[in-house]
């Protein structure tokens, strides 16, 4: 009994208990009746769980997780009776060993939200370390919107947070039911699913949300629509030329400012410093949080140098809308404007933004890894 359940204990903690099944029967050999037996459970029981990810290795997320795991299990049987047992050589990264609960919790409220918003999917090519989360146009133009380590894709997928929508050299990804649940259980105080009355098409593209926001020495609770940011609405409406209020430029350079805020945000106590940045705060004495890693440090700098640049108004604007996700609306009554003047000072604080980039970093702006 005990070498059928050494599973458990190589094994890491957030893998899905059918997962454990399937692998405890494929590669250990334990029958589905001992399964069952160990369960609890009836064998037909064990049987769909097991059928069901023997079923879902045609995604290829799925199967490169299970192929490392199942290496891992074998490799420790051998161990057992073998001491020099060789070393796994698996071409697949063996990093989803290594990852825990609270990371793939931290990771996935910054990713499910963006895969959550309209028209975006995960894209992952053969044998790269990285995934991004992209947004497509109409006019065929896609926009970066995150990037996450492949052991932690592998690891949504198989918590059923994200399925395979297309295969190939570059595989795309899209956010199931069950991970737009897991976001919403992740978010704390989530007002979503609360409509007054029924509004299947009206509201098809929200998503309700909220999140703490600073306010003079304070936290402020705000609700906001987490399918969507105020740029991408306003991006969509027209001039009187028909043009778009907002250029595709101008919504990457705010793209890129609330993902280096998203980056940011991994440090401890990094809520707090942003309130700096908002009106009536010091500008000029913010300091990157030494206690973090090299990536989130540098886009805590990223996101401050931009902030200095544009000053006070412009770069309490960006702030507001890009990374906090306020409403125009909201905003405006926040900061003492008149009525519809918050999209003028958001289009001329995004020309200003991405000048900063284009100055800075040049055409395609910093690299984020």
């Amino acid at each position: 009994m005990g070498s059928n359940l050494s599973s458990e204990f190589s094994l890491p903690a957030w893998l899905p208990d059918a997962a454990r099944l399937y692998l405890d029967h494929t590669e250990q050999g334990v029958s589905l009746r001992q399964l069952a037996r160990r369960e609890g459970c009836h064998a037909s029981t064990v049987m769909r769980q097991v059928r069901r990810y023997e079923n879902r290795r045609d995604d290829p997320l799925v199967d490169e997780a299970l192929s490392a795991f199942g290496r891992v299990q074998e490799n420790d049987a051998c161990n057992i009776s073998q001491k020099d047992a060789t070393a796994m050589t698996a071409p697949i990264r063996q990093d989803g060993l290594k990852i825990d609960d609270a990371t793939i919790m931290h990771e996935g409220r910054r990713v499910l939200r963006r895969l959550a918003e309209v028209d975006t999917v995960l894209a992952i090519a053969q044998d790269m370390d990285k995934a991004a989360v992209l947004r497509s146009f109409p006019d065929g133009r896609t926009l970066r919107l995150a990037v996450i380590d492949r052991s932690l894709a592998q690891a949504f997928a198989l918590k059923d947070w994200i399925s395979c929508e297309k295969q190939g050299r570059v595989s795309t990804y899209q956010i199931t039911q069950a991970g737009r649940a897991a976001y919403k259980r992740m978010v704390p105080g989530d007002a979503g699913g609360m409509a007054e009355a029924p509004a299947q098409f009206g509201d098809q593209h929200r998503d309700w949300a909220t999140r703490d926001v600073p306010e003079a020495g304070e936290e402020r609770r705000v609700r906001y629509n987490a399918a969507e940011s105020p740029v991408q609405v306003l991006a969509r409406r027209r001039d009187r030329d028909g043009k778009p209020f907002l250029a595709a430029e101008l919504v990457g350079a705010a793209e890129q400012l609330r993902m280096d805020f998203e980056l940011a945000q991994m440090g401890p106590r990094v809520t707090q410093n942003w309130e700096r940045f908002l009106t009536g705060g010091d500008r000029g004495s913010f300091a990157p949080d030494g206690k973090t890693g090299g990536g989130a440090s540098d886009a805590r700098e990223r996101v401050s140098v931009a902030l200095r640049d544009l000053g006070p108004g412009l770069g309490d604007m960006v702030l507001r809308c890009c990374c906090f996700l306020e409403g125009l609306e909201v905003a405006e009554k926040r900061m003492g404007w008149s009525a519809r003047s918050g999209k003028i000072v958001l289009r001329i604080a995004l020309q200003r933004l991405r000048l900063h980039y284009d100055t800075h970093y040049g055409k395609h702006g910093p690299m984020i890894g």
